[in-house]
């Protein structure tokens, strides 16, 4: 268990560094984060609080869904967005093209490690992916459909609220899954049989992560 905790806090630290790191390069950043841009420049608050506040909003959708967040869901919501503020206020803007290209492909890398890292400690995956995957399982919709729907619906509002959208959006979008795909099982830890299947349950929650090779990473 102290293993499990350590990288889950670990993997959400990275998580919102890579984050960080992706809007530095200021040459498109992924849909979500689209969609904070645009409501952190609208209204004046930070980065990491509307991240907060987006997740808040995306757990209470979670309700009708009937889905049962786990820890990790929780501190996903709560502490990715501090996360990313630590790393853009370390994060100087205004750097030289090449550096910026450099901090991109750094921060999707650090991202998909982190990805690994929380996802495989086993606590449940974040609020948007939860989101997708419950969407799929009330409406039997295909995975990628609803993925794509929720993906175009909120970068189409961010990218009008002035969010950062570019080529880095589509590499984005591309490379993300593959990377995820290659760091899970990397990180993924082997859970012996548990002793009480109910504080197992009330830890992970009650929504598996989706499939990384194909749809976003649990983010």
């Amino acid at each position: 268990m102290t293993r499990r905790l350590a990288q889950l806090l670990i993997g959400l630290f990275l998580y919102g560094l890579g984050i960080a790191l992706i809007v530095r390069g200021e040459i498109g950043v992924a849909p979500w984060d689209v969609l904070t841009q645009g409501i952190s420049g609208r209204t004046g608050l930070g980065f990491g609080l509307v991240t907060i506040l987006i997740s808040g909003v995306v757990l209470l959708i979670w309700i009708p869904l009937r889905q049962k967040p786990g820890v990790g869901t929780v501190l996903n919501a709560l502490l990715v967005g501090p996360a990313a503020d630590v790393g853009l206020w370390l994060i100087p803007t205004g750097l030289d093209l090449w550096v910026r290209i450099l901090l991109f492909a750094v921060g999707l890398l650090v991202l998909a490690i982190a990805t690994g890292l929380y996802i495989g400690a086993h606590f449940g995956p974040g609020p948007r992916d939860g989101l997708m995957t419950g969407l799929h399982k009330r409406t039997g919709w295909r995975i990628w459909i609803v993925r794509t729907g929720i993906e175009v619906t909120v970068l189409s509002i961010g990218w009008v609220l002035g969010g950062n959208v570019g080529i880095g959006t589509v590499l984005f979008a591309v490379l993300v899954g593959p990377l995820c795909h290659w760091t899970i099982p990397i990180f993924a830890i082997t859970l012996p049989p548990a002793d009480d299947p109910r504080l197992e349950e009330t830890l992970e929650g009650s929504v598996p992560p989706s499939e990384p090779s194909i749809d976003s990473p649990a983010n």
